[in-house]
């Protein structure tokens, strides 16, 4: 099945991979990163995940599932959010994949959003993912 054009961002964090892993799964720490997301899941493969807050003004609550747990080296799931106004229908997740490598003292954060329908959305999601990777690397880079 296609999954429409994959979004992508990278950013290298100065921390060790398992200051940046703990980041990714807790949610204390998600909430200072991801436009103030309160997020719940026990971060195990076939488990929910839940988003929910407020943007631009609106309250939501995006779901998924996680596909993948790989302890500081890959975290997969798939995203759901209303408010892209499409039915909760399968073909309308994004399946997310974060993977951290080890660069000497620093780590490299890769992430893909793949199901983007055009490439004004491609580029919306790039922009989104940025912020929010910018966001993981000072929230990471002042804790450490």
């Amino acid at each position: 099945m296609d999954k429409g054009l994959v979004a992508r961002a990278t950013t290298s964090i100065d921390a060790p991979k398992s200051q940046v892993w703990k980041a990714l799964v807790t949610p204390e720490a998600i909430k200072q990163y991801m436009f103030g997301a309160d997020v719940e899941s026990d971060w195990k493969q076939g488990s929910p995940i839940t988003w929910k807050g407020e943007m631009k003004g609106k309250t939501y609550e995006d779901k998924g599932e996680i596909l993948k747990v790989d302890p500081e080296r890959a975290l997969q799931y798939s995203h759901f959010s209303p408010l892209a106004g499409k039915p909760d229908a399968p073909e309308n997740y994004h399946t997310v994949t974060i993977r951290l490598s080890a660069n000497g003292d620093k780590t490299d954060v890769s992430l893909d959003q793949d199901n983007n329908p055009d490439a004004a959305s491609q580029r919306e999601s790039e922009k989104n993912w940025g912020v929010m990777l910018e966001g993981l690397k000072q929230t990471v880079e002042q804790s450490g």
